[in-house]
């Protein structure tokens, strides 16, 4: 059976219901049949809306997003977090829930003018926030952040912040600073999170990732030198593991995964893995 085809977009087709999510600060609606529900059904909830937007389609049927101020109540449903829900999802629905979670948080975080404070109005032909007042306008942004694999031989190094699952380790990651480029963030990054010298930074692919609004842009880097020194903020632990020895890993739809089973695959002669995309 073929997993929906989701198509996101400002516009749909809204001669029918649909669908409908309820969104509240990166969490979702979930019930007994998942966190899609009949659009009708779920406006007739008594919900504290702040805004609908239309996301797009999902296998031709409109798909609504309702951003609440606070989260429901309602009979046999509960709230669950996007990283929650993403290790239950097939990928097409996990890209929905991405890319309504951005939507929402974004939509929140400019319900007021930043020029002027005015309220903002959202536009119906375009993703925008408008100030009535002083006309400026509020697209929905990304933050470039670099991932990066760094191997030595068979052997990659993996890290684990406070914030993961219980026993996740994964590649090393951080935001792109104004002013540098995507392989200078690489390279700072893994000198001030491990301590260790990398050489040749090569790009490999990109993804979406929702938390709350980053493109991360996927590198493999060779070991250059130097001893794992934790940055005791940001890591809690650092180590070489071996391609055939590896600890519990992030989610198959991430793009760490992908880089760290395309290395493993090139090393082991074994098949590649395909992009979640």
């Amino acid at each position: 059976m073929m997993s929906p085809r989701w198509s996101p977009g400002v516009s749909a087709d809204l001669s029918s219901d649909g669908v409908a999510l309820a969104h509240c600060r990166q969490h979702f609606l979930l019930g007994s049949q998942g966190v899609l529900f009949p659009y009708r059904w779920l406006k007739g909830q008594g919900l504290s809306i702040l805004a609908e937007h239309v996301l797009g389609s999902l296998d031709d049927e409109p798909v609504r997003l309702l951003a609440l101020d606070s989260p429901a109540e309602i009979a046999d449903c509960s709230w669950q977090t996007l990283r929650q829900l993403m290790l239950e999802s097939d990928i097409e629905l996990f890209k929905l829930l991405g890319y309504a979670a951005q939507i929402g948080t974004w939509a929140r975080q400019h319900r007021f003018c930043g020029s002027c404070g005015e309220r903002t109005v959202l536009l119906s032909r375009e993703r925008a926030m408008h100030c009535p007042s002083c006309e400026a306008h509020y697209y929905p942004q990304l933050a470039p952040s670099m991932i990066v694999l760094v191997t030595r031989d068979d052997q990659i190094l993996l890290a684990r912040s406070p914030r993961f699952a219980t026993g996740v380790y994964s590649t090393l990651a951080g935001f792109v600073e104004p002013g540098e480029t995507v392989e200078q963030c690489v390279v700072r990054e893994v000198r001030e999170e491990v301590g260790v010298e990398i050489r040749n930074p090569r790009y490999i692919a990109s993804q979406s990732w929702p938390f709350p609004h980053s493109l991360m842009l996927g590198f493999h880097a060779e070991f250059a030198g130097g001893e794992i020194v934790l940055q005791p903020e940001e890591i809690e632990d650092a180590r070489w593991f071996d391609l055939t020895d590896l600890p519990p890993l992030p989610s198959s739809y991430s793009i760490a995964r992908y880089l760290i089973e395309l290395y493993r695959a090139q090393r082991l002669g074994i098949n590649e893995p395909l992009l979640p995309s």
